[in-house]
């Protein structure tokens, strides 16, 4: 039983932020992993991208990394991102907000945002250069909205009285979690060069606008928001990264 502990934190890790894996009891140790799944990630939409460029062209290959991304999560973060715009940007009562991000079904800001925040992923896939480079920077920016979400569990409220995920994870150690989550950040945005911490920045950035909206409308953070914070956070990178490429 002993020998198996050591595995549990990656395979919860990759069974929560993933399709892959399967089912795995949640704990804090959980946690520690989030960046490096997300930079695994990262690097396998990265390199889709980077790989199918010269037999299908960037359009296609953009496509075809999007979906990839989209068919490794599940969907997770983008139903968490559909949820939190429905929630969030109409002029509702904090409760009818929580009311609203719990429903199954999805309306028209959810729609608008889903499809708008898909045609730039795709559109910055496309723009970016296919490099090695590149997949470092891609792989960054996906540890480093991992990071964050793992950060906000650590360190913010949750809106809803039932404790939510911080009840699902238990008491992780803040620190020695914190950091292991910065590790496979700092890596991959050192190997992405200038690039790669100028499309990290951005997603952090936006990452803590995110929760400050949240904050602000709902008084703490729900799974949706840190979905929402993940997807737009990658999306800030992405274009962040295309800017430095083409300016830098």
């Amino acid at each position: 039983m002993n020998a198996r502990r050591p595995a549990a934190g990656p395979r919860a890790a990759v069974g929560f932020l993933t399709v892959l894996g399967g089912a795995a009891p949640l704990g804090p140790a959980a946690l520690a992993w989030f960046g490096v799944v997300g930079a695994l990630l990262g690097a396998a939409v990265g390199g889709a991208r980077w790989g199918l460029d010269g037999a299908t062209g960037p359009l296609l290959a953009a496509a075809l990394a999007v979906g990839l991304d989209l068919a490794l999560t599940g969907l997770l973060h983008v139903d968490g991102l559909a949820d939190t715009a429905d929630g969030l940007l109409p002029p509702l009562p904090r409760d009818r907000r929580l009311e609203v991000m719990r429903r199954p079904d999805v309306g028209a800001f959810g729609v608008a945002v889903i499809v708008g925040v898909l045609l730039v992923r795709w559109s910055a896939f496309a723009s970016l250069a296919p490099t090695t480079t590149t997949i470092a920077g891609v792989a960054a920016v996906w540890a480093a909205t991992r990071a964050a979400m793992v950060a906000v569990l650590l360190n913010r409220p949750h809106a809803r009285p039932d404790g939510g995920l911080p009840a699902r994870f238990g008491t992780a150690r803040r620190g020695a979690t914190l950091v292991a989550g910065a590790v496979p950040v700092v890596l991959c945005a050192t190997l992405g060069g200038v690039g790669g911490v100028a499309a990290v920045a951005a997603a952090l950035l936006t990452a803590v606008l995110v929760v400050a909206g949240a904050q602000r409308k709902i008084g703490g953070y729900t799974g949706d928001v840190l979905g929402a914070l993940g997807v737009l956070g990658e999306t800030a990178g992405l274009v962040a990264l295309v800017v430095w490429q083409r300016v830098g």
